[in-house]
């Protein structure tokens, strides 16, 4: 069989078995947590006895956890994501997921394109330029990576949106693509504040260790443009670390989305997972937590194959 084909099998099944042991693990956390749903779903702290029990029958509480995992795991493979118990009463999980899930998408999108532009690219301004633009640089990423999401967004809502009127404060957006943008810029700078410092911090690292490299000097030595040595063999050699820590940074920002959304107003997959959470709407959060985890691995293993592109012996070590 071919070795691309061994490779890709093999990481897979590597997939699929943490998607599995995730699951589990997921499932088994929220079902222990304390409180009864059924009693909410009854008539609250008094309810009828006969409800009650109906409720707890329709929802397997009455079986032992194995068996309602195993019960939640086949309805999940046939497609249903199980109905809400409290944040919409008797709604389809699927249907309050699949609007919110554009909205937190975007957000995202928009959270990632300012970090590879921003982060990749004060990295590479930093370590390629003198000693006072790296030291300008360093202190503002040090700064940006201790402030915490929902003090960014505060500060950015308070200069941006109430004393200059720029932007709005509250909501994604209902019109098109510009509005949407438009309503998403200050919560996507929040978001992605603190990531954007990481790999800058990342990227000035790399590219310094590699820019002493004898390659490189050589290539100096030899009178090739700086702009070629810092394409072609600073930034080639110095990419793959680069690339695998902004694809986690990346994966990553779909758990930081509830702080921004909940700052902003908007109604996305983070701030639905937070009211879920509030009121213990298990079906909500089983999903939700889910997806949030089966996003960070294949966003994860699809970076994975980007960053091993510039340098086939990583290509040699992802496959190993």
């Amino acid at each position: 069989m071919n070795v691309t084909v061994l490779r890709w099998l093999k990481r897979l099944g590597g997939v699929i078995l943490t998607l599995f042991i995730a699951s589990i693990l997921i499932f088994s956390m929220v079902s222990l947590t304390p409180g009864d749903p059924a009693a909410m779903l009854a008539g609250g702290s008094n309810p009828n006895p006969e409800t009650l029990a109906a409720v707890r029958e329709q929802l397997r509480l009455n079986d032992p956890i194995p068996v309602q995992y195993l019960g939640w795991l086949g309805d999940l493979f046939t497609g249903d994501l199980g109905r809400s118990f409290l944040v919409v009463k008797g709604a389809e999980v699927g249907s309050l997921i699949a609007p919110r899930m554009v909205t937190t998408g975007l957000l995202v999108a928009y959270a990632a394109v300012l970090i590879v532009i921003f982060g990749i690219g004060s990295g590479l301004l930093a370590g390629t330029s003198g000693k006072l633009v790296d030291r300008i640089i360093t202190i503002l990423t040090s700064a940006a990576m201790g402030a915490p999401t929902f003090v960014v967004a505060v500060a950015l809502i308070a200069i941006f949106a109430v004393n200059l009127g720029w932007f709005p404060t509250l909501g994604a957006g209902e019109g098109g693509f510009a509005d949407r943008i438009h309503h998403l810029t200050l919560p996507a700078i929040s978001l992605a504040m603190a990531y954007l410092a990481f790999i800058s911090r990342i990227t000035r690292t790399s590219v310094l260790s590699q820019a002493h490299a004898d390659h490189v000097e050589t290539a100096t030595v030899r009178g090739l443009p700086r702009n070629y040595v810092v394409r072609h063999h600073i930034w080639r050699n110095a990419s793959g670390p680069i690339l695998s820590v902004s694809g986690l940074s990346i994966a990553g920002l779909f758990a930081g989305t509830a702080v921004a959304e909940q700052a902003f107003g908007i109604n996305g997959v983070g701030s639905l997972l937070t009211q879920a959470a509030a009121s213990q709407d298990l079906p909500v959060v089983q999903i939700l937590s889910m997806f949030m985890v089966a996003t960070f691995v294949i966003v994860n293993l699809i970076v994975d194959e980007i960053s091993a592109m510039p340098d086939p012996r990583l290509k040699q070590e992802v496959s190993a």
